[in-house]
């Protein structure tokens, strides 16, 4: 045993002693087939978990969160929100800081700095609000406080045994990692899952930080695209130009690239620039002077694997063009 997860284990058997019928969720009708699975599976010794358990509590700002996602709004309120000079100033700060890190996990990736400097600019300001909730209290909440039957609870059930087995791994206290409503952390808002299966340790200090460690941050965004299959050089969106009779059923279809460029063209939806024949959907998106319409590629796609939203993928897509523009510009 290691010395963090001594230490952890001293934490977790004074909790035990601290908690027992403390309330929290130890003792939710629930919670006794999530105790069994980190026991039978995953090696945990029962009491640990019922100490951690036993210290969460529900979150009614989450469930209030989570039931008004900034994604149900309409793209003219949407960029409002990750569109401002603010966070693009911010970003063009945050490229000229780190430009040799992003420059080398570019190389490594295939994914732009554009594009990694967007998306944490997005999530976090550049690190700036990575979230003040504590985790193991948002996972309990959708866990627990949702209809089993709904993705919600399975998602929160899923995610907390991802913490579980993150803080072993990591030697992290679970009772001190904080991050979003949604169970989100650090620089990226990386869910648990997404945490162990996509954080890299590209400072190479010997541990993957997303919270403190702005260098494995970058390596982190670049990496979970590339494993969720970004292409070196491809292109993301592009706008479309729309025939009177375009097919209105291909809009907004699916998030992914269901159809081809040359198809979308035979059905009303032309690429406004020139793009390469290629995988592509149709996007509609309710902007501030009515609809706009784009060719989602690739890439765009991938992008939403990040956050399941074309909202998001709009946003980010932006972002990054924009901080683009401004750090060639001021070079």
């Amino acid at each position: 045993m290691t010395g963090a997860m001594l230490c952890l284990s001293v934490l977790y058997t004074g909790l035990a002693l601290a908690a027992s019928g403390s309330g929290g969720y130890a003792d939710h009708p629930r919670a006794q087939p999530f105790i069994d699975k980190m026991v039978s599976e995953h090696g945990w010794d029962e009491a640990e978990v019922r100490a951690i358990l036993a210290q969460a509590r529900k979150q009614d700002s989450v469930i209030e969160s989570i039931e008004r996602p900034a994604e149900s709004k309409a793209w003219a309120q949407y960029q409002d929100i990750f569109l401002t000079d603010k966070r693009l100033q911010g970003g063009v700060e945050f490229w000229r800081q780190h430009a040799d890190t992003l420059a080398r996990a570019e190389r490594e990736y295939g994914v732009p700095s554009e594009i990694i400097v967007s998306i944490l600019g997005v999530e976090t300001y550049y690190g700036q609000r990575m979230g003040t909730y504590l985790v193991v209290d948002t996972l309990v909440t959708q866990a627990f406080e949702f209809d089993p039957g709904v993705w919600r609870a399975r998602f929160g059930l899923e995610q907390l045994e991802h913490l579980f087995l993150l803080s072993r791994e990591q030697g992290l206290n679970p009772l001190e990692l904080k991050g979003s409503y949604a169970g989100a952390m650090g620089y990226g808002q990386f869910i648990p899952s997404s945490y162990r299966h996509f954080a890299v340790d590209f400072d190479g200090d010997g541990v993957a930080d997303i919270w403190n460690s702005p260098v494995d941050a970058i390596g982190s965004v670049a990496n979970y695209l590339s494993e969720n299959g970004w292409r070196r050089g491809g292109a993301i969106t592009v706008p479309a130009q729309v025939a009177a009779n375009a097919d209105r059923e291909v809009l907004n279809r699916a998030l992914k690239a269901d159809s081809k460029v040359s198809s979308l063209a035979s059905k009303g939806y032309r690429a406004a620039t020139s793009v390469a024949e290629q995988a592509a959907g149709a996007v509609e998106l309710e902007g501030k002077n009515g609809a706009e319409y784009w060719l989602g590629l690739h890439n765009y796609f991938v992008i939403t694997t990040y956050n399941h939203s074309r909202l998001y993928a709009m946003a980010v897509y932006q972002l990054s063009e924009q901080v683009k523009g401004r750090r060639e510009q001021a070079s």
